[in-house]
């Protein structure tokens, strides 16, 4: 048993727990919340260390034998996820303490958070279909508070939507877990796999594989699945809509991934061509969105639903190449869009709008936070050397392996409606005649927005310039998504 791989999801829930009492004493509520993280990042990155070097960690609580337990599992794939959520946080708290209200952040912000962090990396790390819905729920009651915290009327116009949909999607879990172990009488991931290699994949549980798509799609925001998400994620804070926008929907991502490989592998034809033309329908939609709208917030919130299609349609090509981009692609896409999403909120604050037409001449009196946020743009379209630059390649060439070669050309083109939404907001925000602001900027507040922001996008830069460092790590993981018996073995025979 090793129990060390828990604690990236024990100890913000210890910290959330700890964070509930004392909620008037803002020194208190930030400091214990930074040190929360930071301590659960120390702890992933050992582990990160740890499954590198020893391969994939398991634990069975009451120490049962697999499949009877419930399981933990950490992978490379799980780890990877679970580090980059924490490394997030940790900016999106310091972040927030010159962005979200005073009065937000004493009632129950940061314990909100904890619980966010605990809900996703459990979901990133169980190794039981029914776990991942429990987990699910834990970041889903979490987001419930974040999402209507300050009491706003379009906070709570959007928040009616959100809960709403994600009380279907639960249920719609429940529901299609059933109808899974109605057919293998397993709940345990690996286990699944077994069974359903045993069956060779019948007509049923091919229904079942299209019902997850539905659920995790709902929640992942895939056409024509979307529609909750601009205007629910819109209406929140800044800070929460950095969190929102960076993890939720990739927990949904990762789900797909993790089911449309380990186990509905069998039927490839019709599974993975249905995901396929999903993920490039979601892709067009995301552009559409992009381009259409004028409001900052609005048009970062749809390329997060542009990349869900572009890692989407990486796992749909099922080819170590193909799988390897799209894990690229998805821990580029969380750090590039926080790091997007705090950009813009600094925009918001200084010019007291989130309308583009209202704003120019930013790049006057604030030339770093332009081309920070230039090269953060540049990342986001994928122009090397930066980060989205090696995912995207990495999937267009594994597309091109499998055939898809026009779908793959799509894939590429679609880069460029991505920078065009992009640079509009600095063609718009930076360029041209200085508006007037809204109020008077403090100098102080900016800084500490602009801090945390500026190490993110170097984290970013870091991460495509620095890609040779990270290959090995997604080389083992693109290795487990291609081959299942790695995880099944790990986890059925492993000590």
């Amino acid at each position: 048993m090793n129990n060390f791989l828990l604690l990236p999801i024990i100890i913000p829930f210890f910290f959330g727990m700890i964070l509930m009492f004392g909620q008037k004493n803002l020194t208190y509520q930030r400091s214990f919340s930074l040190l929360g993280i930071g301590l659960a990042f120390i702890s992933a990155i050992s582990l990160l260390l740890k499954v590198k070097q020893d391969g994939i960690q398991k634990v069975t609580f009451g120490n049962w034998p697999v499949p009877y337990g419930i399981t933990m599992v950490s992978d490379m794939v799980s780890v990877l996820l679970v580090t980059t959520t924490l490394l997030i946080a940790f900016f999106v708290v310091w972040y927030g303490f010159g962005s979200i209200t005073k009065e937000r952040e004493r009632f129950f912000y940061y314990p909100g958070i904890m619980f966010i962090l605990t809900g996703v990396n459990g979901a990133f790390t169980t190794g039981d279909i029914f776990n991942l819905f429990v987990f699910f729920e834990v970041l889903l009651m979490a987001s419930y508070l974040l999402i209507v915290l300050g009491g706003e009327k379009g906070q709570l116009k959007g928040s009616i939507k959100y809960i709403l949909i994600n009380v279907i999607s639960s249920a719609l879990f429940v529901i299609t877990v059933a109808f899974l172990y109605s057919v293998v009488g397993t709940l345990n991931m690996a286990d699944i796999a077994v069974k359903i290699a045993e069956i060779n994949q019948p007509g049923i549980i091919t229904v079942i594989a299209v019902l997850f798509l539905m659920v995790f799609g709902l929640k992942a925001a895939i056409f024509p699945l979307y529609f909750w998400l601009p205007t629910s994620y819109a209406a929140a804070p800044i800070p929460v809509l950095t969190l929102f926008g960076a993890l939720l929907t990739k927990v949904g991502v990762y789900a797909i991934t993790r089911t449309y490989t380990l186990f509905f592998v069998h039927d490839l034809s019709y599974t993975h061509d249905l995901l396929m033309v999903l993920a490039i329908a979601t892709i067009v939609a995301g552009c559409i969105g992009a381009l259409a709208y004028f409001d900052v917030k609005l048009i970062i919130i749809y390329n997060i639903v542009i990349a869900v299609g572009v890692i989407l349609f990486g796992v749909s090509q099922m080819n170590e190449v193909s799988l390897k981009g799209a894990m690229f692609y998805l821990i580029h896409d969380m750090l590039i869009k926080a790091a997007l999403f705090m950009l813009i909120g600094i925009v918001i604050y200084i010019t007291g709008t989130s309308d583009l037409r209202k704003m120019g001449g930013l790049m006057k009196k604030y030339p770093a936070l332009g081309w920070c946020y230039l090269i953060a743009a540049f990342g986001l379209a994928g122009i090397p050397p930066l980060s989205g630059f090696v995912g995207k390649l990495l999937i267009v060439q594994g597309g091109f392996e499998a055939g898809s070669m026009w779908s793959s050309i799509f894939i590429l083109a679609s880069s460029l409606l991505v920078l065009l939404s992009v640079i509009r907001i600095f063609l718009y925000a930076f360029w041209g005649e200085e508006k007037e602001t809204h109020g008077s900027v403090d100098k102080s507040v900016y800084k500490m927005l602009f801090m945390p922001t500026a190490l993110l996008v170097l984290i970013t830069v870091a991460y495509g310039v620095g890609s040779e460092w990270i290959t090995p790590f997604m080389d083992d993981a693109a290795k487990l998504l291609t081959d299942p018996s790695i995880y099944i073995d790990a986890v059925m025979k492993g000590d």
